[in-house]
């Protein structure tokens, strides 16, 4: 069950066309494994204010533009406790996630924007019960099965500076860890993790 969210003002045409109709000044570079930030525990959201809103707008740009079912902040260099998703054509996002899990677990394939064609069979909840807020800091909640639960705890795990490579047994770690040093994407320059203009208790890095 995902509750609506209101929705915001119209806006103006965005001066930067992109192909696929989206705003390309919104779409943002997708920071890849061994970048600092995806290992940085981010920091709850203590301010919902503008610059929240457009950091939602370019993780949903971002997101769509991938394409990818999730995107979590810091996965475009903000370490902020924000995430997006979008499962079964529905986009939505979530601010200071809390998780309650079932018990009952599932194993399926996963993947990550920030691990680019690596995906292996994965454990986890089943259901997922998450409370967090939307961008104008009102009370969200979100509950589902399947791919929302998995989408929901991959993401708010990369909050956490957890990723689902951490999740795999030991075997299919180091399989994936081969995966990753084969592709052509390792060993990529890394860009600076940027600093997040809200208050962050001086963590972001």
């Amino acid at each position: 069950m995902i509750r609506p969210e209101p929705r915001e003002p119209a806006r103006p045409p965005c001066p930067a066309a992109h192909p696929k109709g989206r705003c390309a000044i919104s779409i943002k570079p997708i920071r890849l494994f061994s970048d600092p930030v995806l290992r940085t525990p981010a920091d709850p959201v203590k301010v919902f204010d503008a610059e929240l809103r457009r950091l939602v707008k370019d993780l949903t740009e971002t997101m769509l533009d991938a394409p990818g079912v999730g995107l979590a902040a810091p996965q475009i260099g903000v370490s902020l406790r924000v995430f997006t998703y979008h499962i079964d054509d529905q986009i939505g996002h979530l601010i200071n996630p809390s998780l309650a899990l079932s018990e009952e677990e599932e194993t399926d394939d996963e993947g990550c924007l920030s691990f680019p064609g690596l995906v292996f069979p994965t454990k986890r909840a089943h259901g997922v019960l998450a409370k967090g807020f939307n961008m104008h800091g009102e009370p969200v909640t979100l509950e589902g099965t399947g791919q929302l639960a998995r989408c929901v705890q991959h993401e708010t795990d990369h909050l956490d500076g957890v990723l689902f490579i951490d999740r795999l047994d030991p075997k299919q770690r180091k399989l994936a860890m081969k995966e990753i040093r084969e592709s052509d994407w390792w060993g990529e320059a890394m860009p600076k993790v940027k600093i997040s203009p809200h208050p962050t208790w001086g963590k972001a890095l």
